[in-house]
């Protein structure tokens, strides 16, 4: 299933809200519609939060059905809220916008290659999977050019056939090249999605949709 979707006026819907096979984290301040379109098209329990006083819930969380890696500015109130639902690790590194810097899924994790090694295994613990240090399509922000499921990998079209394939050896998956948003091509921020289907951003062209579609296999 997909859809599109909107955040407050802002198609860059994936900065505002995370998701894997049955949780979603959003913005606290987010309408009923955009709530109950991820509900229902990705067919999680949806929570209202912020963190580190932000609405780019996005951004700050990286998440896979084991655990999630939140910034390590988050606030005692707002971790419990994220802890009552998913086991969570902080992260104190300075590359602490988790979300933007580890691309994630439930077989492994491609994460910014300025990460130290002990943040590096922090981030293995609580996600449980291998994690890789690399860029993708030269960029180090790994989490935010492309957007990943337990399905597929929908990536920035700069990406190499060393990337493509870096992302088949780890995440376990096949990546196809594509944009979002009438051309954006930094994947993320336009896209939330898990294996049962994806939200995009309503600037998002009929062909963009379609090929977004075949990357993340949602047919």
């Amino acid at each position: 299933m997909m859809r599109f979707s909107r955040y407050g006026g802002n198609p860059n819907i994936g900065v505002f809200a995370v998701a894997n096979e049955d949780l979603a984290f959003v913005a606290h301040d987010a309408v009923d519609d955009f709530v109950d379109g991820i509900a229902h098209t990705l067919g999680v329990e949806v929570i209202r939060t912020t963190v580190a006083d932000s609405f780019v819930v996005g951004s700050l969380v990286a998440m896979n059905s084991n655990g999630a890696i939140v910034s390590g500015m988050i606030g005692d109130r707002e971790l419990e809220v994220i802890k009552a639902k998913i086991p969570v690790a902080t992260i104190s590194d300075k590359l602490n916008a988790a979300g933007n810097n580890i691309l994630v899924n439930d077989n492994g994790a491609i994460v910014n290659p300025e990460v130290d090694k002990r943040t590096l295994k922090e981030i293995e613990d609580i996600l449980g999977v291998e994690c890789v240090k690399s860029t993708i399509a030269d960029i180090n922000t790994v989490g935010s050019v492309c957007r990943v499921t337990n399905k597929g990998a929908a990536v920035n079209p700069d990406a190499t056939e060393a990337d493509i394939k870096l992302i088949k050896d780890v995440l376990k998956v096949e990546a196809m090249k594509v944009t979002v948003n009438h051309g954006c091509r930094f994947i993320s921020p336009g896209v939330l999605a898990n294996s049962k289907g994806a939200l995009v951003g309503d600037l998002t062209t009929p062909i963009e949709m379609g090929k977004i579609e075949d990357a993340l296999v949602l047919y």
